[in-house]
This record gives C-alpha cells, sequence and structure tokens, in this order.
C-alpha cells in the first residue's frame, strides 16, 4: 500500500479516518445479519413475517437513494456519511426497545437508508480525494472495509447474542455507528466543498439516459437479479439437493476472495484500464452461477462461493472507479447513485420475480437462468460500454481509452 506514502499529509489523513469510520459502519451493520432473524423469531414472527420485515430493508434504500445522491453533490458529502452512520447507530436502539413487527417493519425500513448514504458518502469522498493517476488502487484499498466488516460483524454479534443476549448486540452495533460518527466529522473534503457551488439542480432521474452511465446502470441491474438469487435462493437450493454442506462456508469462501481480489486489481486498472476488470467480475459471476446450477457436492458449492466473491470484490469498485474517471466532482454523487439503483432494483425484485420462476423450473434451473442474465451483461458491456462497438470492444477488453474519462 504504498501509494498511501505518495499523497500529502492532509489527504493521507482523510483517507486514514475513512478508512476507520467505514470499517465501523460494515461492522455495525453486519453484527445483526446472522441474528436480527432470530430475534425476529424469538419475539413471535413467523417464517413469512421475518422475510416481510427483512425485506422492509429496501424501502428505505430505494426510495432514499436519489435525495441522499442529490444531497452529496449539493450540500456535503461529509454530512451524507454521517447520516449513513447515524441511520446504523439509531436502529439497533429501536429494534430493541420495540415488539411490535409493523414498528419493526418501520425501523428496518429507516436501517436501510444506511446503505444508500453510504455509498454516496464514502464511495464519493474517497473518489474525490483520490488523485486519477492513482485512482482505481485507492478505491480498491479503501473498499477493503466492507469484507473487514461482513467478517468481523457477524462475528462479534453472534458471540454476543449467544454469550450476553440481545441487548448487548444491539448496544454494540449502536455504539460502532456512533464511534464511525465521531471518525467521519473529523473529514475534510475542501475540493469537493468548493465545486458544490458549481452544482447544477438536474433531475436525478434525468441523468440516467447519458451514455457515460446507462450502461453500467444496466449491468448492475442484471448483476443485481444474480445476487439477489443468490442470496436469497442458494440455502434452499443445497437442502433441496441434500449436500452435507454448511451453507455458512459458502458466503465464507466468497468474503475471502473478496478480499483477496480487491489488492491487486485496483492497482492493475490504473496501468490497464477499468474495462478489462469489469468484464473478468461478469465473467466470474457467470461461471459461478454455472457452477452453481452443475453442482453437486460440497467442493462444488465451495468453489462456486469463492469464484462470486471474485466478481463481487473486482465488479462495485471498478464501477465506482469508472464513474469517478467519468464524472465532475459536482455530479459524482448523483451519477454513481444511479448506477447502484440498478443494483437495488435486482436484489429487491430477484426474492419475488424469480422465487414464482423458482417454482415453475426448479433451485438448480433458477441458477442457470441467472447464468444466462450475468452472461448478457457481458454482451452489453462488450458492446455498449462506449460511444460504439468498436470502442465498446477495445475499451471492455483493455485495448483502448474511456472515451467518456474526463482528462
Amino acid at each position: 500500500m504504498n501509494v498511501f506514502q505518495t499523497l500529502d499529509p492532509q489527504p493521507r489523513r482523510n483517507l486514514q479516518i475513512l478508512f476507520v469510520a467505514g470499517l465501523l459502519f460494515w461492522s455495525s451493520l453486519a453484527s445483526l445479519l446472522p441474528t436480527l432473524p432470530l430475534y425476529i423469531s424469538d419475539i413471535g414472527g413467523t417464517p413469512q413475517q421475518i422475510g416481510v420485515v427483512m425485506g422492509s430493508f429496501a424501502i428505505g434504500l430505494l426510495t432514499m437513494r436519489p435525495w441522499l445522491a442529490h444531497l452529496a453533490d449539493l450540500r456535503s458529502r461529509k454530512l451524507v456519511l454521517i447520516i449513513a452512520l447515524s441511520a446504523v447507530a439509531l436502529a439497533p436502539l429501536g429494534y430493541l426497545m420495540v415488539k411490535s413487527l409493523w414498528l419493526l417493519m418501520v425501523i428496518r425500513a429507516f436501517h436501510g437508508i444506511s446503505i444508500a448514504a453510504y455509498s454516496s458518502g464514502y464511495t464519493t469522498l474517497v473518489a474525490d480525494i483520490a488523485p486519477a493517476k492513482s485512482r482505481g488502487e485507492i478505491i480498491g484499498y479503501m473498499s477493503l472495509v466492507n469484507p473487514l466488516g461482513m467478517a468481523l460483524g457477524p462475528a462479534l454479534g453472534g458471540y454476543l447474542q449467544a454469550s450476553i443476549g440481545y441487548t448487548a448486540l444491539f448496544l454494540l452495533s449502536a455504539g460502532l455507528g456512533i464511534l464511525g460518527i465521531l471518525f467521519a466529522s473529523q473529514v475534510s473534503n475542501p475540493v469537493a466543498d468548493l465545486l458544490k457551488r458549481q452544482a447544477t439542480d438536474n433531475r436525478f432521474w434525468q441523468l440516467l439516459g447519458t451514455p457515460r452511465i446507462r450502461t453500467l446502470a444496466l449491468i448492475l441491474l442484471l448483476v443485481g437479479l444474480a445476487f439477489g438469487t443468490l442470496s436469497t435462493f442458494v440455502p434452499l437450493y443445497i437442502k433441496s439437493v441434500g449436500v452435507d454442506f454448511n451453507v455458512g462456508l459458502f458466503y465464507t469462501a466468497a468474503a475471502i476472495a473478496s478480499f483477496i481480489i480487491r489488492i491487486p486489481t485496483g492497482r492493475a486498472s490504473d496501468r490497464y484500464g477499468r474495462g478489462l476488470f469489469v468484464t473478468i467480475s461478469l465473467i466470474f459471476y457467470t461461471v459461478s452461477m454455472l457452477l452453481l446450477w452443475l453442482a453437486n457436492g460440497a467442493t462444488a458449492f465451495l468453489i462456486a462461493g469463492f469464484v462470486e466473491g471474485l466478481g463481487a470484490g473486482i465488479l462495485i469498485p471498478m464501477v465506482a472507479t469508472v464513474v469517478a474517471d467519468r464524472t465532475l466532482p459536482q455530479e459524482r454523487g448523483r451519477m454513481f447513485g444511479l448506477c447502484m439503483v440498478g443494483f437495488d432494483v435486482g436484489i429487491a425484485i430477484a426474492g419475488p420475480v424469480l422465487g414464482a420462476i423458482a417454482q415453475q423450473i426448479g433451485y438448480r434451473h433458477l441458477f442457470g437462468f441467472a447464468a444466462s442474465l450475468t452472461a448478457l451483461a457481458i454482451v452489453v458491456f462488450l458492446t455498449q460500454s462506449s460511444k460504439d462497438i468498436p470502442h465498446s470492444l477495445r475499451f471492455a477488453l483493455g485495448k483502448g481509452r474511456d472515451v467518456y474519462a474526463l482528462r
């Protein structure tokens, strides 16, 4: 990570503070992943009610993302990041105080605001601070907060819930968010503060029509559908085929791969171009879905999880870097927010839409269908990522520059 030593002291300090704030955010959020469904069950929730409460997270995420992306450009990235950390600090206290399933749905929807705010605040702050020549490498390193937090959070949360109880769990989750607020409040971003006065009040959805963004949003929609299939149906699929396999190991393998792959790819993208690595990530996703489609044993599921983690570890950081390359600081929050809406919608509709398909074709063939979606994403990116097909092919294969990048 020598690239950080080449930065001036102030940007280096800002990135260090941001890293800690991001790690605290993901640790807080992830601490409830294995435990909140158990809590809802213990207070009397049925499996269907557990699904409804957990799914309410998407309400806050989808409804608030446009406004928060707008706020990041027109007001402050730092403010939006603090909103994200405030949501992860307050929501656990809400879970602790209420027992009504309807109120839990409201709190869960409020909790969903955290992801919408985090991606607009944290990612754009890092893109603002990172020099263009090493932007891919720095964004790659800074994105490590996700797999690290997703590893630490569930371990801490599961231990506290099992050994002490839910009160300690929720207080830990809230405390991590509060500590994150303290760190985030120390970040400064003078470049964005200077340029935000130049931001135009364009309508959020109108920006989706710009060729700089629309293809990225479309491939994230297709991948979001595949990712939603993974997160919703992998446990049920493994159970249906009768394989003696701990499904948690699937996600562990994915997390390990996601961590490992982020370290070299960001730096390599600064040298070989972003498009090549977006294509590689989509290939990994497709291979993972095909492996799941054909899987009949524990080893196959473990390999599929690892390959999916490779795709996930490359795709979002690389898309964030492409967006940063293609946008001015005063529009960067909205542009990245638009791309992520595609991913959000894909995840949100994967359960009900693909669940209906699963009833007709079964869980195994559902992953074959998911593979066709990610394969379509490869075709779209190869042909539509630039101003025409020849330029798109060159960009997507690392043979040509990004014509939409701002120089």
